[in-house]
């Protein structure tokens, strides 16, 4: 029972109480001047058209909050004794949870974002391409400071991002905020071309010039050339010269010259001892070489002692002692900026200080391989592919083999696959592996082949659960016979799923009616894998109804099963 209606309970029946509160919220709008969504218990036959405001799982019945009542609801719930329910209804000038944030998004968004689909009020952008985040930090406070129902969340200003990682998410707090909400939200955005963007990579020609003393250690040398070849070639830059000179003012300026006229853009220099002072030997190069100091030292430990400076056109920085490490320190921050033709001056160095303790930032390590780093920041979702059937009810035709369109069926499954945000994407093969694979090995998918196929489709999933990398978090599980099934829809189960909000297992409706493929989280494989014969994993919906989502989607293709000739036959002429 709503704690009002414990106030009231004696002095008026059930029927009278809601109506009480409903005048009092009226007469609450008309003193204050605002007119706001309504919110609170109502009787059922009056919840037509309102938003659910907690899930119901009573008696078969098993609604997520969010759900728009209809009439056939309301019946559903009479049937089952509910008399009441808490809703939300929207007034005159209210804009629901999903408009109002797809409205914020696409006011934010940048060239190289986008704005994915709406779900419970939440809009993430994403980036389009490898490169760094930049936003106006001033516009993005400034939006959040308009209403409490507004919250936009970011990643760091100025930090790397990968293609299709959530640079920024925007999320309605209530079911429905005010359209004068909304304009003050516009205002804000008008102030700026675009809030939030992501700037890609551009390729720069590098330079290593490494100055010695003494018998200083061959694997010193080595190693750095090693870091900083694997440090710039992650970011797209190319490493021309690796150059071994004495540690004199001569040398460093001899060298610096002749990479200027090498055209090189960035010179990294290691001094074989630290720089301490603007007239230490590094800086003295710079400036015989006809260059200039800009800024020595910077608020980021590590790589305090970092030296900017220039000759010529060319950048110049001397390296602090941390840059011959592979973690993550001062160098990366400035490189980054570099990478995506953001001039860095003396007071963009000044300004790094908050945030700039990066000893145990332990999450941002540097590769050690040529292999670009993974950043986390989002679901790792991989996708599995179950190609191991025998088709039994075909005959003697093998339908993932079958042309569709002119390509095969199990081909145009795995390509919508491998072009979604799904990775790895892997295909287990058993019945006629050979032909299977001949019809995929040019795609980024890897393969596993299940030599107890004939066991049955749970084996198929044991196997591909096995063969899945430990840091998944989840995984798509297609049929290989889903030929229509489309990029979009799997990103949209991607996108959906989200274990803070209880969207563990997602899957496809159309029209109500549940259908493939569907999306698990890392948390079901141990269950998966006690599932014998030839079936799959969707008993799980019906033990785990608290973590399914459901995803409207707009195509019946997640339906489409074919198993019979005659099946196939229809797919083949539409």
């Amino acid at each position: 029972m709503d704690r009002r209606d414990l106030i009231l309970k004696p002095f008026y029946p059930r029927r009278l109480r809601s109506r009480f509160w409903h005048k009092l919220l009226s007469f609450r709008t008309r003193q204050t001047g605002k007119r706001r969504m309504r919110f609170g218990r109502v009787t059922v036959k009056d919840a037509v058209g309102s938003i659910l405001a907690h899930s119901i799982n009573e008696n078969g019945i098993r609604w997520k909050k969010g759900r728009v009542l209809t009439t056939s609801d309301i019946s559903s719930l009479a049937s089952i004794e509910i008399d009441s329910v808490i809703v939300a209804q929207l007034e005159h000038g209210d804009i629901s949870e999903d408009a109002a944030a797809t409205k914020i998004a696409k006011l934010l968004e940048g060239v190289g974002v986008f704005a994915s689909e709406a779900y419970t009020g939440r809009v993430n952008l994403i980036a389009r391409f490898d490169g760094l985040i930049e936003f106006d930090r001033k516009i993005i406070e400034t939006l959040n400071l308009v209403d409490e129902s507004i919250t936009v969340a970011t990643t760091s200003n100025y930090e790397r991002v990968t293609k299709n990682q959530i640079v920024a998410t925007i999320k309605i707090i209530p079911f429905a905020v005010h359209e004068n909400i909304m304009r003050k939200c516009k205002a804000v955005l008008s102030k700026t071309k675009s809030a939030v963007d992501v700037i890609p990579f551009k390729t720069k020609r590098v330079a290593l010039i490494q100055t010695t003393l003494g018998e200083m250690k061959e694997s010193i040398l080595v190693k750095t050339t090693n870091v900083m070849r694997s440090r710039v070639e992650t970011l797209g830059f190319e490493l021309v010269d690796d150059l071994r000179i004495p540690h004199n003012v001569t040398e460093v300026a001899s060298a610096l010259s002749a990479s200027l006229n090498k055209k090189i853009d960035i010179c990294l220099v290691a001094g074989a001892s630290a720089i301490t002072d603007r007239r230490d030997i590094v800086p003295a190069g710079i400036s015989e070489a006809g260059g200039k100091i800009i800024h020595l030292g910077m608020p980021v430990d590590p790589g305090n002692l970092l030296l900017l400076g220039s000759v010529g056109k060319m950048v110049t920085i001397g390296l602090p002692g941390c840059a011959r490490s592979p973690k993550f320190n001062g160098i990366d921050l400035i490189l980054n900026r570099l990478a995506a033709d953001i001039s860095v001056g003396a007071r963009d160095i000044m300004l790094l200080g908050v945030g700039g303790l990066l000893n145990d930032y332990a999450g941002r390590p540097m590769p050690r391989s040529n292999n670009a780093r993974k950043y986390r920041h989002e679901p790792k979702i991989a996708g599995l592919v179950l190609a191991a059937g025998q088709s039994r009810r075909m005959g003697s035709i093998n339908k993932l083999l079958a042309e569709i369109s002119g390509e095969s069926m199990i081909r145009r499954t795995v390509t919508s696959l491998v072009s979604s945000l799904a990775t790895p994407v892997i295909a287990i093969t058993g019945h006629q592996s050979e032909k299977v694979l001949a019809k995929i090995n040019d795609l980024s998918v890897d393969t596993v082949y299940n030599p107890a196929y004939r066991n049955g489709l749970s084996t198929s999933l044991r196997k591909g659960l096995t063969a899945l990398p430990p840091d998944i978090d989840g995984t798509l599980i297609c049929l290989g016979d889903m030929p229509q099934i489309s990029t979009t829809i799997i990103n949209q189960l991607i996108e959906a799923f989200n274990p803070e909000e209880s969207r563990e297992i997602c899957v496809p409706t159309w029209k109500g009616k549940r259908g493939n493929p569907v999306l698990l989280s890392s948390r079901f494989f141990a269950e998966v894998n006690k599932i014998d014969g030839d079936v799959g994993a969707r008993e799980l919906l019906a033990q785990y109804p608290e973590f399914v989502f459901e995803v409207k989607v707009s195509s019946n293709s997640v339906l489409v099963d074919i198993d019979t000739p005659q099946s196939l036959e229809r797919v083949q002429r539409c």
